[in-house]
């Protein structure tokens, strides 16, 4: 297994772990793509055609070994790998963003993305600390929206604010002034969303219009990426 580590937070290459997500990584950010890893039990077919053929169009390297996914990849059905450099995302002005405060699971910041990507918020501001977006764990979960969302991290939210404070600002707490179904946003906006556990520092409620989603009382809070995802939907919907 020489020659092949186990991805870092540090590394300069991230990796997509399967057909799917290395055609959606090949189709999207080709032009970060370093290598593609085949491994021996990937069948012949048009499947590994196309790859193959797009692959050596777009003058990316084809290894043929079975070694990388003894490191990377714990599923037995894992046959293609794409290794692409990192590289940074551009948040503008002119689009709505979705904001996520500390995030700490990958699993849940690939879920919030795949369901930004169907709902046309597509641009993401991380503040941190919070999990890697390049995470392979984070790639899997978006099932491949990583590589069309941009995302943009800051060391904090006041850092985010003097560049994006201008716009409607709607933070997710359960002691907000207002219901989900009460907002309407009328120009570009960013929904704001705390850590997994401990939702956001109450200093947010004097920021721009707290909200809340209505839920029975059986449950003490919807988990963040079903409460994310609603909170796109109900927002894009009046654009």
């Amino acid at each position: 297994m020489a020659g092949y580590k186990r991805y870092r937070k540090e590394s300069e290459v991230s990796y997509s772990l399967g057909i799917t997500l290395t055609f959606e990584l090949l189709k999207y950010k080709a032009e970060y793509v370093t290598r593609i890893f085949i491994h021996s039990e990937m069948k012949e077919g048009d499947t590994l055609k196309k790859l193959t053929e797009y692959s050596k169009a777009a003058g990316i390297e084809i290894v043929y070994t079975d070694k990388i996914f003894h490191v990377l990849s714990q599923k037995e059905n894992c046959y293609v790998i794409g290794e692409f450099r990192k590289y940074q995302g551009v948040l503008t002005s002119e689009a709505s963003h979705i904001v996520l405060v500390h995030p700490s699971n990958a699993g849940n910041m690939g879920t919030i993305m795949r369901s930004a990507l169907g709902f046309g918020v597509t641009q993401m501001a991380v503040v941190r600390p919070a999990v890697d977006a390049f995470d392979p764990k984070t790639v899997r979960a978006s099932m491949g929206a990583v590589f069309s969302v941009d995302f943009v991290y800051y060391d904090s939210f006041e850092e985010y604010r003097e560049l994006f404070g201008e716009r409607e600002l709607y933070p997710f707490m359960l002691n907000a002034e207002r219901k989900l179904y009460d907002i309407r946003p009328r120009g570009v906006f960013s929904l704001i969303f705390g850590n997994e556990a401990t939702g956001l520092p109450e200093e947010f409620s004097c920021i721009g219009t707290s909200v809340v989603i209505p839920h029975s009382g059986r449950i003490d809070s919807l988990n963040l990426p079903i409460a994310a995802s609603i909170a796109m939907y109900e927002a894009a919907k009046y654009k």
